[in-house]
């Protein structure tokens, strides 16, 4: 079969030219959608790949969710994340990753818009430690390829509001800057001054959607343009958007009923007791009935 790459020992040129051909095999495998058996005896027997250093290694759980990812492939990735909890979200190999400080997973999810994977990563970082747990949910990217940015602010700049709203209810920080000092908040402010304006409904939809979670104190490096192009923003952003953002105004009462009721529900239960709250309509158009 041509995925069958018998190994022999050895670091030559042979040796990697077969590592090369048995991992192209499986991700062309995950990428076809192949049946999950079919790839994990794949993982877990014949495929290789070639590490830094002429380091030779079988793909890791959190390697092949990585593709997975990718390729939205959801049974793989399921079972990996009910498999392996641990290991499918652990640092993969520096061949997948540039920065082996945490694993990328999320922010992955979020970049592929895979939101029913990113749910069951998210559930699965539940059950972890707490320190691991807000580890993975504000993990920093590398500083020099992704500029320190969180999931969050990921979500932000690709304008995916139900990415964005699934780590929030699962715990996400709003408050945690990047490399230039920028908040998920700064950077979805940034998006909306794109010109021309394009996808703004659904940047006002983010912003409705991360106003519910940032606290009413929060610093952001965009406060004072905001305050320098008054008129601008108020255009942007609507007059009650933008008074509450600048602290012109508070926050409307049914806002302010809106954030208590939305932080009673906890991780575990998010979102599916979205259900029992009764809803705004900027919440009502995300698609969020995922199985748990």
């Amino acid at each position: 079969m041509p995925w069958s790459v018998r190994w022999v020992g050895g670091r030559g040129a042979q040796c990697q030219k077969q590592c090369k051909k048995s991992s192209f095999a499986f991700y062309q495998a995950v990428r076809d959608l192949l049946p999950v058996w079919f790839l994990e005896d794949m993982r877990t027997m014949e495929v290789f790949h070639w590490e830094d250093g002429g380091k030779v290694s079988l793909y890791s759980p959190s390697e092949a969710l990585l593709y997975a990812l990718v390729h939205d492939h959801q049974p793989y990735a399921q079972h990996l994340l009910a498999k392996f909890p641990q290991s499918a979200l652990a640092v993969p190999s520096q061949s997948f990753s540039c920065c082996q400080s945490s694993a990328p997973h999320l922010a992955m999810a979020v970049r592929y818009n895979r939101v029913r994977v990113l749910f069951r990563i998210l559930k699965a970082v539940q059950g972890f430690p707490p320190g691991d747990r807000a580890g993975h949910l504000d993990r920093r990217g590398c500083s020099r390829v992704e500029g320190g940015k969180t999931a969050l602010h990921v979500a932000c700049e690709l304008v995916r509001p139900e990415c964005l709203l699934l780590l929030l209810g699962h715990g996400a920080s709003p408050c945690l800057p990047d490399s230039a000092g920028n908040t998920p908040l700064d950077t979805l402010l940034q998006q909306m001054t794109q010109t021309p304006a394009v996808n703004m409904r659904a940047k006002l939809l983010c912003f409705d959607c991360l106003f519910l979670f940032v606290p009413q104190d929060l610093r952001f490096a965009m406060k004072q343009q905001l305050l320098d192009n008054r008129q601008r923003w108020q255009d942007l952003l609507g007059e009650n958007r933008f008074q509450c953002l600048v602290g012109s105004a508070p926050p409307s009462l049914f806002v302010g009923a809106m954030r208590v009721l939305i932080r009673t529900i906890s991780p575990e239960h998010f979102p599916e007791a979205l259900d029992d709250l009764p809803l705004p309509h900027f919440l009502k158009p995300l698609d969020l009935k995922l199985e748990s």
